[in-house]
């Protein structure tokens, strides 16, 4: 009897054991929450890649069952809005005291920041189609801007499409092929002959990547300098939205335009 009695209270010890144990997990873990969800969705994506990001494997990252994300996140289209929406969050608003020029670039480059810090976030970005409050807040912030400075409705209405990605942080491209490390450089024989080539197809080509490898054409392919071709490009865009603005440009006035009455 006695012997029955130590093991029955060395098994309620342990049941009690394991109780306090699975406590003090669950003290330790915060309760899930759809901020919760979104911040590891994000940090997952930012080690392993956007493709790595699935409802299960969010669950397992966070020790939990799929359904359970599902009370949080309708879907996958929704977790990936809430994640584009948290690097939107990283954006910093513009600083007040400034000039409409400066607090347009200021805000622009923080967003170009922002998606940077997050490989992800550029094609994530454009594979959305429905406007979030948070993508809508930010539109809204550059247009009101714009406005602030003197620009007219229809003078920003036209600047943001000129804009484009670029208030969200990064430039269309012409090509965007990944650059393999493997590939075979030339050798002096066969960068000769393709220069020869270039010389007589594509001239103008040729003469820009010779000004920009300052000679050294091994170095074409090597992509360019990305920061300074998008604050170039802003430049130029901001430049010409403030020419415009000045001259009181406007839409119904452009050449072709139906609404514009000609004398005879």
């Amino acid at each position: 009897m006695y012997v029955v009695h130590l093991t029955r209270g060395q098994a309620a010890l342990a049941r009690e054991g394991d109780r306090m144990a699975s406590q003090s997990r669950t003290a330790r873990r915060p309760p899930l929450s759809k901020e919760r969800v979104l911040h590891a969705a994000v940090a997952l994506a930012d080690d392993a890649g956007i493709d790595s990001v699935s409802m299960r494997g969010l669950a397992q990252e966070l020790g939990v069952v799929p359904m359970a994300l599902y009370k949080h996140v309708a879907n996958k289209d929704e977790l990936l809005d809430g994640m584009v929406d948290l690097v939107i969050d990283e954006i910093e608003p513009a600083d007040p005291a400034l000039d409409w020029r400066s607090a347009v670039r200021q805000r622009i480059l923080s967003a170009r920041r922002a998606v940077l810090r997050h490989p992800w976030a550029r094609q994530t970005i454009e594979s959305r189609t429905r406007r979030t409050p948070a993508v809508l807040d930010h539109m809204d912030s550059v247009a009101g801007l714009f406005r602030a400075g003197g620009f007219s409705v229809d003078l920003t209405h036209h600047v943001m499409h000129a804009l484009g990605n670029r208030i969200w942080g990064f430039s269309p491209e012409m090509f965007d092929e990944p650059q393999s490390a493997d590939s075979p450089s030339l050798s002096p024989e066969e960068q000769a002959a393709l220069v020869g080539e270039f010389a007589r197809r594509y001239p103008h080509i040729l003469e820009i990547a010779t000004a920009a490898t300052e000679g050294d054409l091994s170095g074409v392919g090597q992509g360019c300098d990305e920061q300074f071709e998008f604050e170039f490009a802003l430049d130029l865009l901001l430049d010409g939205a403030d020419r415009l603005s000045r001259t009181g440009w406007s839409s119904s006035k452009r050449p072709g335009n139906p609404l514009v009455i000609r004398s005879s």
